[in-house]
């Protein structure tokens, strides 16, 4: 299977050249890698046009856009630059995060996975991160979801999605779309990515209410919101992260924020939200 790498990196100069290698040391190398430069200050450029004059199927793409990280959007423009300069002749496509290691049997596992059911539409790996001197699971892993920083979509999946949504909550309307349309979604917790820097750790403070506005917009409904709110703040061992959650969550209803799905979409994402908590309550 043909594959293509897309890489949205701002900053990145500390990390990338550690994500470039593991890709090159593949056992099953993409037929194309694009790493999109979003308006960096350091040296990022230049570490990723070293591996651009070795490796003919990596290339470089400067984007300029505001220097403000507000989560989804910044990163998912990002990708669509890159995805803009590749052809169709894939068979699943990678938005890959700069501050990664692969395993060197990554891709050559996510192969097998579409070859072997061809009803799986996404897989992915599990994000370890670095705590006194040894990498372990992140904290925000949740066996039944892909973290956005590493998503394989096979490109029929990919396509009838809609692609990425350029706002907070695309790693995770991606996922529901999926199973709307029927197509599993497969996380392999063989497959340990060293993740180098932690989730949102670029995020300003406007983007805390963002995660209620992101709720709002997959069509959760406000009991759904809650009980999601309390958990990620739990998880993220900041209880308080769940008034911002909710004052987020109210302001995008107020503003008549648009929706990221349909009605049908929303309807069906509801009944499936509620149907994990009850499994797992049950």
């Amino acid at each position: 299977m043909n594959y293509y790498i897309v890489i949205p990196s701002h900053n990145e100069e500390a990390f990338i050249s550690l994500t470039l290698q593991s890709i090159v040391l593949q056992t099953i190398l993409p037929k194309k890698v694009v790493v999109v430069n979003d308006n960096s200050t350091d040296k990022t450029a230049d570490v990723v046009m070293e591996f651009c004059n070795l490796y003919s199927w990596i290339t470089l793409v400067n984007k300029t856009s505001d220097a403000i990280h507000l989560p989804g959007s910044k990163v998912i423009q990002a990708f669509q630059k890159g995805l803009e300069t590749l052809d169709d002749h894939y068979d699943f496509i990678v938005k890959a995060d700069a501050d990664l290691i692969f395993p060197p049997n990554y891709f050559e596992t996510i192969i097998k996975h579409f070859q072997n059911d061809l009803t799986v539409g996404m897989v992915g790996g599990f994000a370890y991160i670095e705590k006194n001197g040894e990498f372990i699971l992140e904290n925000l892993t949740d066996k039944d979801h892909i973290r956005g920083a590493f998503k394989s979509y096979r490109k029929e999946t990919f396509k009838q999605i809609g692609g990425l949504k350029p706002a907070m909550g695309w790693d995770t309307v991606d996922e529901l779309l999926c199973k709307f349309y029927n197509w599993n979604v497969v996380t392999d917790a063989t497959l340990k990515v060293k993740h180098l820097k932690p989730t949102g750790a670029n995020y300003n403070n406007t983007a805390r209410f963002k995660q209620g506005e992101a709720f709002y917009t997959l069509g959760y409904g406000f009991l759904i919101t809650a009980i999601a709110s309390a958990k990620l703040a739990l998880m993220k061992k900041k209880p308080f992260l769940f008034i911002d959650y909710i004052r987020g969550f109210c302001k995008a209803k107020l503003e008549k924020k648009p929706l990221l799905v349909s009605p049908e979409q929303a309807k069906f994402i509801r009944n499936y939200r509620l149907q994990k908590m009850k499994e797992k309550l049950f």
